[in-house]
């Protein structure tokens, strides 16, 4: 392409010149920017989805489906896990905590009235079409250190995360590992061992923003914020949070040439500038135990939690400078009816929120707080730990009982679909192309029409 190009350049200037060599670098890399942003918002590549909103713009998933409609393959997987199945490619990568044998682990003793097993931290990347594994990688083989929750019962509750070239995998007190996409291991780092309330477990998943891996760590020790360099896991920048534990996802926002940093807390709720760690604006925190992770559109930030009380934030970038408790910058909030572990789904300017962990639904206008509805039973739902996610004009909704309550998206209620899978999730779904992924307690499915 460039040949003939230069060619005509040196017989009217009687030289080459360097500039056309230059122009075709700059479009090639344009070219390279722009397919991967493409693939960005077509993949589910992190927890939350393309936008860390919950929606896929593309994805047109099937409607209905049983064990005997619409299932394309259905793996077992090893062990236990709640973190969502993230796609790239033909390929979806999963997280696992599986039990050793037996006999290497029952004779110690049982913590918070659970017996602490020698488990294997697994790392699994599985072929879209088939179900097959195509690498499987153990991470790290420990018996940990603290029980898990036990409605969660799994040490693998953080989700995997790719950008197309590395696979990015916390175990939390087990370590960060960042793996190429054939499995092979370019680095990891262990950040010692969380110590959380009451055992509750841990369950937090890291943001990946362009090279830039963001981790916070809150427990019972000393917390923390760090950013990571994710090619080489140098530790760019670390700030100390006055925080206990919490589980939200930190939530990176491009606003005004800045990418700040969202990370909910008990105590404050913070934005970090994403490449010194300084402080754009902090608020009044949440409730205890912070865990839906916040949702960002159109200049809006919205966070939220339902533990022992109840709190929802909607933050104004544009007006959040310094301190903004009772400021005009909070737009509007809410102090009741608000989801304890799942997050929220932020669809084309509405906000669905579950009551507590239940089956109760309440749609607003994400702007102004004004609701369409609220506290809407869900029928055939019972308790749900799984977030709500969007696509097609459709809302999905799976309890632990494996269900899957599919919802029109709109200012009106209306159920579209109820389907039921024999197994159990906490997991939430994953939305590709023309697939939905469910990854449940012990089965991986591939639901899709053709």
């Amino acid at each position: 392409m460039t040949r003939p190009f230069l060619t005509k350049m040196r017989a009217v200037t009687g030289r080459y010149s360097p500039i056309p060599a230059i122009l075709v670098g700059m479009v090639l890399l344009m070219s390279a920017a722009r397919a991967q942003e493409a693939a960005e918002e077509r993949f589910w590549h992190q927890w939350r989805g393309p936008y860390a909103s919950g929606v896929s713009k593309f994805a047109n998933p099937p409607l209905e489906w049983s064990e005997k409609t619409n299932i394309r393959w259905k793996v077992e997987i090893p062990g236990r896990g709640s973190g969502t199945p993230v796609v790239w490619g033909d390929r979806l990568f999963v997280l696992t905590a599986v039990p050793a044998d037996a006999a290497l682990s029952e004779s110690h003793a049982p913590l918070g009235g659970r017996t602490l097993r020698l488990h294997r931290f697994v790392v699994m990347a599985i072929d879209r079409k088939s179900g097959r594994t195509i690498w499987e990688r153990t991470a790290r083989e420990e018996i940990p250190h603290e029980a898990s929750h036990p409605d969660n019962g799994t040490w693998a509750s953080s989700s995997a995360i790719t950008d197309g070239e590395h696979v990015v995998a916390f175990f939390e007190s087990r370590g960060l590992y960042v793996y190429d996409m054939d499995g092979k291991l370019v680095w990891q780092k262990d950040f010692g061992h969380k110590r959380m309330r009451n055992q509750f477990g841990e369950g937090t998943t890291p943001a990946l923003h362009g090279n830039r891996i963001v981790l916070v760590w809150d427990h019972q020790g000393e917390s923390f914020i760090t950013v990571l360099d994710k090619r080489t896991g140098n530790e760019i920048w670390r700030a100390r949070r006055e925080e206990i534990d919490s589980w939200a996802t930190p939530l990176v926002v491009d606003y005004a040439g800045r990418s700040q940093v969202i990370a909910s807390g008990m105590n404050r709720l913070r934005s970090y500038d994403l490449e010194t760690g300084e402080i754009v604006w902090h608020s009044k925190g949440l409730t205890m135990n912070p865990i839906p992770s916040p949702v960002a559109a159109d200049g809006l930030v919205i966070a939220t939690s339902g533990f022992a009380g109840n709190d929802l934030k909607a933050v104004r970038l544009a007006d959040a400078h310094g301190d903004i408790t009772g400021s005009s910058a909070i737009v509007w909030s809410l102090n009741r009816d608000t989801p304890y572990v799942p997050s929220p789904l932020l669809y084309d300017g509405m906000l669905y929120l579950l009551k507590t962990n239940s089956a109760i639904l309440s749609v607003f206008d994400a702007k102004t707080g004004t609701p369409h509805y609220q506290l809407q039973r869900l029928t055939n739902l019972g308790e749900v730990f799984s977030s709500p996610v969007g696509a097609a004009g459709r809302v999905y909704i799976t309890d632990r009982n494996g269900t899957t309550l599919v919802v029109r998206h709109g200012p009106k209620f209306e159920v579209l679909a109820s389907n039921h899978l024999d197994d159990g999730f906490d997991a939430s779904a994953t939305l590709v192309d023309d697939e939905i992924y469910l990854r449940g307690y012990r089965y991986l499915y591939s639901i899709g029409t053709h």
